[in-house]
């Protein structure tokens, strides 16, 4: 198997003139945010419109962040994120995506395994299309009830199976049950026997479905970004904050400085130590930062000559444990293209990314031949690498066993004049693009109410939130 340059279009790259930026009053209220993913860029961008000197330190050569849409195979697909959680008006990203007529597909229906990571919702099929018994989930609950403190998922079904031995499942159910734990793995980027049954869901999931971005993120974040002064390559070292502003270091000595500064890094590169505060943050903030859990989920893209799967959404390998269970998702119902996407969570995710590109493609595909023999091997792929990657150092938040649901939210709450902006910050949707979106514009308003309270100015400038456009939803399309 050959793979292609796995790096974005360049002519996308050069299309964005991160320099052509407007200057602005030198008296003007300045911010530097940290960051160049959905919740800095949505940061920057809130303040620039708002008349603050914005500048965006990015440590990668790209923006985006864990949004990464690759043009290599001729055509967009996401590394990273790729849905949107909820496609409907109170969806603070769906304005933004249907005013650039961005079309999303609905992942649902036809004769997919159907996959909501509320259990009360669900439906597993074995292959003679037998139902799991649906007891099993109802009393999954009934353990959260009767047990006062935390426990992993894994544990609490274990707890059923041992009050309930008619539950018990044998042969093919167990192994279907096995693959429902691999998907809710990926849900959290993370291993069963560490998420929380007490918080596994606090997450609020909004209505309309989930939408695949069938031509990608990347239309997005550009027109987001568009006229900001984004410095690229800029790694962040250090950060000192004083009553009268804030000066940051990056990692070849050139320092920044601004009134505020907004951290918008991921959960991974905090939890690191890469980033030196000064003074030290509070107790209960590094508390936040360590007791928050950061998952691993990749994907290996195997992109085929000609499509000789089923149709439908996704292809589930059932076993003997979450482990060994896998799954893949058909981007040809969505867009068209002869695309499977394999994607790992957890420590299989971990594993996997000590291989090389080419030896994830062969495992990836080797998993596609169990269940279909007569497979055709890809004529390319691609792997992303989210939790070896330096900057971001895992995919997304999670909540951990024993601890706080709380911490999102102490997370966010601002020092001084700092403020955090990011997916992990965020209470209600963590782990979604829209939740990051969300937090950098909360965190915008934060900064500019501080800085202009200290500048006495709160009357002068318009406020980052100002009155709501007319709401466009985006399309949903559905390919046969």
């Amino acid at each position: 198997m050959d793979s292609r340059d796995k790096r974005s279009n360049p002519q996308l790259q050069k299309a964005l003139c991160y320099s052509n930026v407007e200057r602005r009053h030198a008296s003007s209220p300045s911010v530097i945010v940290i960051g160049g993913g959905f919740a800095g860029i949505a940061a920057a961008r809130a303040l620039y419109d708002a008349s603050f000197q914005v500048t965006v330190l990015e440590s990668r050569d790209r923006i985006g962040g864990r949004v990464h849409t690759d043009y290599s195979f001729g055509f967009p697909v996401d590394l990273g994120a790729s849905w949107l959680h909820g496609v409907c008006k109170e969806n603070p990203l769906a304005p933004v995506i249907g005013r650039l007529g961005l079309p999303l597909y609905r992942t649902s229906g036809d004769n997919s395994v159907l996959y909501d990571h509320d259990l009360e919702s669900y439906a597993l099929f074995d292959m003679d299309g037998n139902q799991v018994a649906q007891d099993l989930v109802s009393k999954t609950d009934l353990v959260r009830q009767d047990f006062r403190e935390d426990m992993p998922i894994s544990r609490a079904i274990s707890i059923v199976f041992e009050r309930r031995p008619d539950l018990r499942l044998e042969g093919l159910d167990y192994k279907v049950l096995q693959w429902y734990l691999c998907r809710m793995e990926g849900w959290f980027a993370a291993d069963a026997d560490t998420i929380s049954l007490k918080f596994w869901d606090q997450e609020e999931l909004l209505p309309g479905g989930h939408g695949l971005m069938v031509r990608g993120y990347l239309p997005v974040i550009n027109t987001l970004a568009k006229g900001l002064d984004i410095r690229l390559g800029h790694r962040v070292t250090k950060i000192v904050r004083r009553y009268h502003g804030v000066k940051v270091t990056v990692e070849d000595g050139r320092t920044f400085v601004a009134d505020a500064a907004i951290v918008a890094v991921p959960l991974g590169v905090l939890k690191s130590n890469r980033i030196k505060f000064e003074p030290r943050l509070p107790e209960w903030k590094e508390a936040a930062i360590n007791d928050l859990g950061i998952g691993i989920e990749n994907k290996i893209v195997l992109h085929f000559e000609k499509v000789f799967w089923p149709n439908v959404e996704f292809l589930g390998v059932v076993a003997e444990s979450s482990y060994e269970c896998s799954y893949f998702l058909n981007l040809h119902k969505a867009t068209g293209h002869s695309v499977l996407v394999y994607m790992p969570a957890g420590q299989l995710a971990r594993d996997i990314e000590k291989m090389s590109d080419e030896a994830a493609a062969s495992f990836a595909f080797m998993q596609l031949k169990r269940i279909l023999p007569n497979a055709s091997e890809p004529i390319q792929y691609l792997v992303s690498h989210w939790g070896a990657d330096e900057n971001t150092l895992g995919s997304y938040s999670y909540d951990m066993v024993g601890k706080s649901h709380d911490l999102y939210e102490r997370l966010r709450i601002p020092v001084d004049n700092l403020f955090f902006a990011g997916e992990a910050t965020s209470f209600e949707y963590p782990g979604s693009v829209h939740g990051a979106y969300s937090t950098g514009l909360m965190a915008a308003e934060d900064c500019r109410m501080r800085v202009l309270e200290r500048y006495g100015e709160l009357d002068i400038l318009h406020p980052v939130m100002g009155e709501d456009p007319p709401i466009s939803v985006p399309l949903l399309i559905s390919r046969m």
